[in-house]
């Protein structure tokens, strides 16, 4: 197929008019209209209805405009990215990580990154599923354990560790345990056992449930966790990082805790000189630097 033809009818296409788009294409109508007719016939379908008021498209042109609108977004993406090896940053950052560290750490302070790179379109993909950055499904990832996909640039960011917290007015009214074994007397917000989640919060948890707690509530991920715990609804447990941005909970029995908990990011090789990626990349590191100091003010305090 003809990609000069398709260029032309994707521009008709959207102007709804020869004459129109022969103007954007620096092209006579006439030139504009043998170019959608050769197409139309080496496809043999009518790709436009004409009438007084312009150019409508057909049912087969309607599948071929979409299509070319797929090509250009796809022809869009790929310039952007070989340009912005060379040029500010700006355009599409694909981005995945896990729901819990994604909404309560990524999320809130993606203000930050936008204040200094506001040309900077970041897609945000949440989910436990792990993303083939080879493949392209994301163009950065942040994951809770070392990728072992090839072809990958990794760089450990910090260590997570899983531990119990309430809110002061849930301890106030129900008291505070002093050992697991008054952990009997509250109510345990966690992930569900059967949920996807890294090991060391899955052990973590199965320990919690071989003491028989009053009552128990189960989430698919840690964001549901912190909202019933801020709703004084139980002891939930939840990766550390959260005592550092919500000064509304109390660490409960710190010596129980979950082993460390790797963050990584990763990116394909191909993306090594991405302006995009190294923007991102360094915003994440300032930010881990600032989390970590104010985890120690508050464990000082």
């Amino acid at each position: 197929m003809d990609w000069d033809k398709l260029r032309i009818f994707h521009a008709v296409a959207d102007a709804g008019s020869l004459t129109h788009a022969g103007d954007k294409l620096n092209l006579s109508q006439s030139a504009v209209s043998r170019q959608v007719r050769g197409l139309e016939e080496s496809l043999n379908a009518t790709l436009f209805h004409r009438h007084a008021r312009g150019l409508i498209l057909t049912e087969q042109g309607e599948l071929l405009f979409d299509a070319t609108t797929a090509m250009n977004k796809r022809l869009d993406t790929a310039s952007a990215r070989i340009r912005d090896s060379e040029e500010e940053v700006f355009g599409d950052l694909r981005v995945t990580s896990t729901i819990g560290f994604g909404t309560l750490w990524l999320a809130p302070r993606l203000v930050k990154l936008y204040a200094k790179y506001p040309d900077l379109r970041v897609d945000l993909m949440l989910e436990e599923r792990v993303l083939d950055l080879p493949m392209r499904e994301a163009d950065v990832a942040i994951r809770m354990k070392e990728p072992s996909q090839a072809d990958l640039i990794r760089k450990r960011l910090m260590t997570v560790k899983m531990q119990l917290f309430a809110t002061q007015a849930y301890l106030d009214e129900n008291g505070v345990p002093d050992s697991l074994d008054a952990m009997v007397e509250h109510r345990l917000i966690c992930q569900s056992v059967n949920a996807t989640q890294v090991g060391a919060s899955s052990t973590l948890v199965k320990q919690m449930l071989t003491y028989d707690v009053r009552s128990l509530l189960t989430v698919n991920n840690y964001f549901g966790v912190l909202q019933a715990v801020l709703q004084d609804l139980g002891i939930g447990v939840l990766p550390d990082y959260v005592s550092a941005e919500d000064t509304r909970l109390v660490k409960v029995l710190p010596d129980v805790e979950s082993a460390d908990v790797p963050v990584f990011l990763a990116y394909p090789e191909e993306l090594r000189q991405s302006k995009r990626i190294a923007a991102f990349r360094d915003f994440v590191q300032e930010e881990i630097t600032a989390y970590r100091k104010a985890l120690r003010a508050r464990e000082n305090a």
